[in-house]
């Protein structure tokens, strides 16, 4: 294989089968080869269409490699992420995924120049051994909070019995490496909600093993995060995996073009939103694989209802497919309220100079997206990392919690119109509003991210193997 130049790399990207792990490993590609290094971006024909067009500018240096998907019983026909599935199907397409490692290997083997890194994610725990064996470093690109990691533990829960979590309440205690006051747990109804009736490990590794073993065999971790949000947890990541971990910044995400033409392509969102007020309107947005009861869906609406502030709630078309929004609920927010079925464009409906809230699922995708444009949150996680993060950023006094049950996740729509007024419009919550602007300082600074970027590239030339 040729040598790569000495003065720039070449990186091959392989994320997750997720939009909100894609997207990122995206953007991160094109943020590297803009600084002129080569960039192979590898995963399935159809996630390679759904990702943003590569500007044109760098069509010689940053190019998507397709790799066929493995056909797995049990999956729907075209189903290549998550999106696709229902929740409960997950683990087979981790089945899928694992499949990708012949072709995945024969990329590495035949590839020219050679590859001098692989940025990979969480599921790919049997990626760094055979990229080890060909002379090739491997990064853990962390699409988590350093809480959300530091919450699994180190890498000797692997081996290590003792601490292990053996019960859904075992999630709901802060750790014992964890050497602060911290409140970061999950709450019960998040750990029972998405195991109840769930299909099991049919992959037959569970996502604690492979985010412990990717990181414990890795060569180097990568965060998307900023240290100046999270100090004591990337302090105490640093310390639980003793090999090098560095931020990235926080990818902020721009209005250059990837979003632009479906934006224009909803003329009557944007007419609507330039008649409001600034900073008057909430933002609702659940994420692309939340999954809502209808009990849940009824409370939200009326909820939004009694607040009698102006709203744009953005809801997948599944949801709406299989329940329904109360009685009367649509008549009455007409003209205050609106709400559009199907996806839009997130980061231009955010950018809005109307846009004051974003009630969100608080996927880390989502609440960088809003804290980047100054948004403040109004947190409802629904899965995953999610309840993770809403403790960390409501702790940080950057948003409200909806006020749920312990056990079953019950809440009223009374919660909701109260956590909302807080966080828009009352004047117990301008404190909020304050923390979040001086966070938007943060997670917009170009300059910043861009040292974050910079040191990376640096850390990556220093450890490239011969």
């Amino acid at each position: 294989m040729e040598k790569s130049d000495e003065k720039s790399l070449h990186i091959v990207m392989f994320p997750w089968l997720a939009m909100g792990h894609l997207i990122p490993f995206f953007h991160l590609s094109k943020i590297l080869a803009q600084k002129g290094h080569k960039i192979s971006y590898i995963s399935t024909p159809r996630n390679l269409e759904r990702i943003p067009k590569i500007p044109p500018k760098l069509s010689n240096i940053f190019k998507l490699v397709p790799i066929p998907f493995p056909k797995v019983e049990s999956l729907p026909e075209h189903a290549e992420s998550s999106m696709d599935i229902p929740y409960q199907k997950a683990q087979f397409l981790k089945i899928a995924f694992d499949l990708l490692e012949s072709p995945l290997l024969t990329f590495l083997e035949s590839s020219t120049p050679r590859v001098d890194w692989i940025i990979f994610d969480y599921p790919s725990h049997w990626l760094p051994p055979i990229a080890s064996k060909l002379g090739i470093s491997t990064a853990y690109f962390s699409l988590f909070t350093a809480a959300t990691q530091a919450f699994l533990g180190p890498t000797s829960q692997l081996t290590n019995d003792k601490g292990t979590r053996a019960t859904a309440e075992d999630f709901c205690r802060v750790p014992e490496w964890v050497p602060f006051e911290s409140d970061i747990v999950y709450h019960l109804h998040e750990v029972t909600k998405y195991t109840e009736g769930a299909v099991g490990n049919e992959s037959g590794v569970s996502d604690t093993v492979r985010f412990l073993a990717s990181i414990e065999r890795c060569d180097l971790v990568i965060f998307r995060t900023i240290y100046e949000l999270e100090p004591e947890w990337f302090d105490l990541v640093c310390e639980l995996y003793q090999k090098p971990v560095i931020p990235i910044g926080v990818l902020p995400p721009t209005l250059e073009n990837d979003e632009l033409d479906d934006y224009e392509n909803l003329d009557f969102v944007k007419n609507w939103l330039d008649k409001q007020e600034v900073n008057s309107v909430v933002y609702v947005a659940l994420g692309s694989e939340a999954v809502l009861s209808q009990v849940e869906l009824t409370e939200l609406a009326l909820g939004l209802e009694r607040t009698g502030l102006p709203f744009f709630w953005a809801i997948r078309k599944s949801i709406i497919e299989s329940i329904h929004f109360p009685d009367g609920f649509l008549e009455s927010v007409k003209g205050r309220g609106m709400v559009y079925v199907g996806w839009v464009p997130q980061v231009r409906m955010l950018s809005h100079s109307s846009i004051g809230g974003f009630l969100t699922h608080c996927g880390w995708n989502s609440a960088i997206e809003g804290l980047t444009f100054g948004r403040v949150l109004i947190l409802f996680p629904v899965m995953n990392d999610q309840g993770l993060n809403v403790r960390l950023l409501s702790g940080k006094k950057l948003g409200v919690e909806i006020p749920r049950k312990e056990k079953d996740g019950w809440f009223t729509n009374e919660a909701v119109a109260e956590s909302i007024k807080l966080a828009m419009v009352s004047e117990e919550g301008e404190q909020l509003r304050t923390n979040v602007r001086k966070m938007k300082g943060l997670f917009g600074d170009k300059n910043k991210n861009d040292d974050y970027i910079d040191a990376c590239i640096h850390q990556l030339m220093e450890m490239r193997k011969s």
